[in-house]
Parts: C-alpha cells; sequence; structure tokens
C-alpha cells in the first residue's frame, strides 16, 4: 500500500461488551499446545513457534469462559488449527494464490469433517481428522454437522480468496464484505459454541432470520477488526492485499488514513446495529439460545482483547514474541452512529429490515 504504520493512526474500538475468560486458560492452554506438537502437523520448529504463538486457548477462553476442560480444549485446537492452516496453505503458503490446487485440497480438508474415514497426505488433514473425532465425542450429531456446514462455508470463502490473489483482483466493497464473512472463519468458530458450551440451540431458534442477522454481524465486526489488528504486520511485511483498507482505498480513491477511519465508522455502525438487536431478542430467548447470544458478545470482546496483544499481529521478526500483556484504550463512543444499512453494500442491507424480530 505504500504506507508505514507508523504514518497511520489506528483508532481505539469502541466494544461496550462485557469481558471474560475461562478460569483455567492457561492449564488447558498448556495441554493444546502439547497436543500440536504430538499431531506433527507442522512441518518445521518456526512454524510450530508461530501456531503455538497464536495463543488460541486464550483466545477460545474468551468466547466460553464456562466451558468444561474438554470441550474448551477440543475447540480451542481447531482454532489453532485453523491458524497454521491459514498461515501455511491459504494466506502464505504455496497455494495462496493457485486456486486449482488449493480447491483440491479444500476438498480433501472438508471431507474429513463429514466423514471419519476420510484421508489424505497433507499433515493437516490428519489433525483436524482427529480434531473432529473429538468433537464428535463431545457434541451431539446436530452440533458437529452444523460445524461442518460451517466449515464448508470457511473454505468456499478462501477458495473465493485466493482466486482474487491469482488474478491480482481487488474485490468492491459488497463483494469483499460478502467473502469476509465466509473467509474469516466466523462461521466455524461460532458453530463451535453449541459444541463448546454442550447446549444445542433448537432449529426454530437458531435459523431465525434474527438469529442468522446477529451471527453475520459478529462474524463480521471481527472479522473488520482482524484486518486491523493485521494492519500492522501486514504493513511491515508488504504483504497487505485484500482487507477492508485496501478495498476501500481502491474503491473510493481514499488514502490509507482515510480508509482506516471509513472503514472504523462502517465497523461501529455494524456494531451498533448488532447490540440494538440483540437487545431485542435476547429478553424472550431460551437457554440455549440465550447462551449462544452471549457467546457471539463474548466473542466480539474476546476476539479484540486476545488480537490486540497476540504475537501473531503483533510479532514482526522470523520467530514470535511474548504474548504481551499490558492494558487495553477502548473508545468511549462510536465513530459513526448513522442508521440504516451500509451504503455500497446490498448484500448486507438486509441486517437492518424492520421486520427482523
Amino acid at each position: 500500500m505504500g504506507s508505514r504504520v507508523s504514518e497511520v493512526e489506528l483508532p481505539p474500538l469502541f466494544c461496550p461488551l462485557e469481558s471474560a475468560v475461562h478460569p483455567r486458560a492457561r492449564q488447558v492452554g498448556k495441554r493444546a499446545e502439547e497436543w500440536i506438537e504430538r499431531s506433527g502437523m507442522c512441518a518445521s520448529p518456526e512454524e510450530l513457534a508461530w501456531v503455538v504463538a497464536t495463543h488460541s486457548t486464550d483466545f477460545y477462553a474468551r468466547f466460553v469462559p464456562g466451558a468444561d476442560d474438554d470441550r474448551l480444549l477440543a475447540t480451542a485446537l481447531w482454532v489453532y488449527w485453523g491458524f497454521g492452516f491459514d498461515d501455511a496453505r491459504c494466506d502464505g503458503g504455496p497455494l495462496s494464490s493457485r486456486p486449482a490446487q488449493f480447491n483440491a485440497l479444500a476438498c480433501q480438508v472438508q471431507r474429513v469433517c463429514e466423514n471419519d474415514t476420510a484421508t489424505g497426505a497433507d499433515p493437516y488433514i490428519g489433525a483436524l481428522r482427529d480434531i473432529v473425532r473429538l468433537f464428535r465425542s463431545l457434541g451431539t450429531p446436530a452440533q458437529v454437522g452444523r460445524f461442518a456446514h460451517a466449515h464448508r462455508a470457511w473454505l468456499s470463502g478462501v477458495a473465493w480468496q485466493v482466486g482474487n490473489q491469482a488474478l491480482g483482483r481487488m474485490p468492491g466493497l459488497n463483494d469483499f464484505l460478502t467473502m469476509r464473512l465466509l473467509s474469516s472463519g466466523g462461521e466455524p468458530t461460532f458453530a463451535m459454541l453449541e459444541i463448546a458450551n454442550g447446549a444445542e440451540v433448537p432449529d426454530r431458534d437458531l435459523y431465525r432470520p434474527v438469529v442468522q442477522a446477529l451471527k453475520e454481524m459478529a462474524i463480521l465486526v471481527a472479522g473488520l477488526d482482524n484486518d486491523r489488528h493485521s494492519l500492522r504486520k501486514e504493513l511491515a511485511r508488504d504483504q497487505a492485499d485484500q482487507n477492508i483498507y485496501t478495498v476501500l482505498m481502491h474503491e473510493r480513491d481514499l488514502t490509507l488514513q482515510e480508509a482506516v477511519d471509513a472503514a472504523n465508522g462502517l465497523r461501529d455502525r455494524v456494531l451498533l446495529r448488532f447490540l440494538r438487536l440483540h437487545d431485542r431478542v435476547r429478553p424472550t430467548a431460551g437457554p440455549e439460545l440465550a447462551a449462544y447470544l452471549q457467546g457471539l458478545r463474548h466473542g466480539i470482546r474476546g476476539n479484540n482483547e486476545w488480537g490486540l496483544r497476540v504475537p501473531r499481529y503483533l510479532s514482526l521478526g522470523r520467530w514470535p514474541d511474548a504474548m504481551e500483556d499490558t492494558a487495553l484504550t477502548w473508545a468511549e463512543e462510536p465513530s459513526d452512529t448513522r442508521p440504516g444499512p451500509l451504503e455500497g453494500a446490498p448484500d448486507v442491507a438486509w441486517w437492518w429490515d424492520d421486520d427482523l424480530a
């Protein structure tokens, strides 16, 4: 993008949501790190170090602070796996601009979510099969099926992203937001809430349009926040490609600072809609749906508490630094309070429909 992060002011995030973390996150994290090392999915000590440095147990412990240890372990393992696969096979690996080869691997990967006997030569396939086996031992068939469906959605979004990169194509805002809802990994991450909490949301609740809108808004807010968290590292490594800032710069002819400010306002408008719609739904929600909705809230906040400190985004060297534990500063007010759908994004305009309830 031709800019340095020192030239850009990243405003503090508006995030008036509850902070919580699982009380045994550190102990479960040690178990997870031992599992990752035994799995053999990482091809080198350096790759292993970066996967461990995602501190994925700390990440998911903020989504499900009340989960039992084994359920937190299983779901955190997928987060470690997802970050590792993303780095090695999606964003920066040899398949990141080779859609035909990536799609073939993605189909093999997806199959192990759906069939316990599926195999593949890639070491990430065997590791994922073992994680999904844990899910089957802990969750109901419906919960595991929902995760598999969400996993397919994620891989489809990554395939879209890889295709764009191969063509040198920068998507417009509408296409980007639709792609980011998939490629960010939010679908499987939030689908695991039910497995971690041991609470299956009835179909009649989970698939209500308003609940699906809340899920999508939580995914997009977290995805845009991750674009912010990773900007410093991407600029330092000259790796900034498809993110909310490059999209806005390209579509609206903005400077990076102008794109940062515009993206922050867009993100705040989505979060405000999420908060208002959540407060309309939550009072009449049953216990399973209430737990799911609380997980969406915890996820937005926890993703930021983790993302503003994690070496994945902050370390600029070849090897990751230690996890930071600095105090965080939050915005007291949203940067943009305009109501109504986002301009130039018709695919998500339905989130503002008056009849959502």
